[in-house]
């Protein structure tokens, strides 16, 4: 089937490429199973003192990216891959979730990605050139580098061979639809805190029902909001009745 191609637009390639050298992106892009083309924006530009973002119009504080060497960037990429979803990493974007990772890795073989940088890109990037704006949470980073990392992880862990252990993935907090269970290894018991007795036992469903009803407990406390979104079976309805004050 090929590599899932990435392609990555940004002022600072060495933030990307120094994350994407390690773990599991790292074995991945050895494997063949992702690539990464990390471009540096200056490089598209066309004066000597490579300005790839300058003052905007009506007065505002701050710098906003330029279009030409956006657009000149995307169209370098899009000569290699012409299907390439094109997403811009911007605050005002949809917000991304296990869902949205979830679409990109089903439904792509090539996404580029254009981090932002400074108050934003100029309008007619958004309005003429990109697929899609995404936005990884409701604050305010420095640039699009972070979170077209946070991207490039939670949809690449998605795809099949990047994780050795793939139930590892849909066990994950998120994957269906409530937090992870908590987690012990070893030593049994550490300053006399034990691990729960249950997860000793042996038994497999008593085990199964156990870590639910944790993964429940601790969804219901940290993010109410996604118990209200899940698929929720029967047992699980009856257990939250039992715990609700």
């Amino acid at each position: 089937m090929g590599s899932f191609v990435w392609d990555v637009l940004t002022l600072f390639p060495e933030m990307i490429t120094a994350y994407l050298s390690a773990g599991i992106l790292g074995r991945a892009r050895n494997q063949g199973t992702i690539s990464v083309g990390v471009h540096d924006i200056r490089e598209h530009t066309r004066d000597k003192h490579r300005m790839a973002d300058d003052y905007p119009y009506g007065g505002d504080a701050g710098m906003v990216l330029k279009p030409e060497p956006i657009f000149r960037a995307v169209e370098c990429v899009r000569e290699k891959n012409p299907e390439s979803h094109i997403v811009l990493m911007s605050p005002g974007g949809r917000p991304f979730d296990q869902a949205a990772a979830l679409r990109l890795a089903r439904g792509a073989r090539a996404v580029t990605l254009i981090c932002g940088r400074y108050e934003g890109v100029d309008e007619r990037v958004v309005q003429h050139l990109i697929d899609e704006e995404i936005s990884i949470g409701d604050y305010v980073i420095s640039g699009g580098e972070l979170a077209a990392l946070v991207v490039v992880d939670a949809v690449s862990r998605c795809l099949p061979g990047v994780v050795g252990d793939a139930q590892s993935v849909t066990s994950d907090s998120f994957y269906r639809g409530i937090l992870k269970h908590p987690q012990y290894t070893r030593p049994e018991v550490y300053r006399g805190m034990r691990v729960p007795a249950v997860l000793l036992s042996g038994h497999h469903e008593e085990i199964r029902r156990y870590q639910r009803h944790k993964a429940l407990e601790k969804t219901r406390r940290n993010r109410p909001d996604l118990i209200e979104r899940a698929e929720l079976s029967e047992d699980d309805r009856d257990y939250l009745a039992r715990i609700l004050p």
